[in-house]
């Protein structure tokens, strides 16, 4: 059963930063797409940042040079560095997993099958 933890949310003020980090269990992680995604109340769910199995990444316009995406095949832990925090960034974040896809092509076209919890991220001025 393919399981997805967050941690690491919590509240910052604008210019700060955070680390979530999402632990996987229950499929291979090493050979997965894994991606990061916000929701803010009111809002359409956003793609944040993603990252194939040999390490290419992705991520959102609004985040480029801010946030970092990163993983451990090791330990089956994926990270979001998230740096310079502004007030836009406040929403709920969530991890996801598309295993057996070590391309994120297909998870672009046609979304994650797996997902977390989600971590509340406040960002206040």
């Amino acid at each position: 059963q393919v399981q997805l933890v967050e941690s690491g949310g919590g509240s910052v003020q604008t210019g700060g930063s955070l680390r979530l980090s999402c632990r996987a269990s229950g499929y291979t992680f090493r050979t997965s797409c894994m991606g990061w995604s916000r929701q803010a109340p009111g809002k359409q769910r956003e793609g944040v940042a993603d990252m194939n199995s040999v390490g290419s990444t992705r991520y959102a316009d609004s985040v480029k040079g801010r946030f970092t995406i990163s993983r451990d095949n090791a330990k089956n832990i994926m990270y979001l560095q998230m740096n310079s925090l502004k007030v836009e960034d406040t929403a709920m974040y969530s991890c996801a997993a598309l295993p057996r896809s070590s391309d994120c092509a297909v998870a672009r076209l046609r979304g994650f099958s797996h997902w977390g919890q989600g971590t509340q991220v406040t960002v206040s001025s």
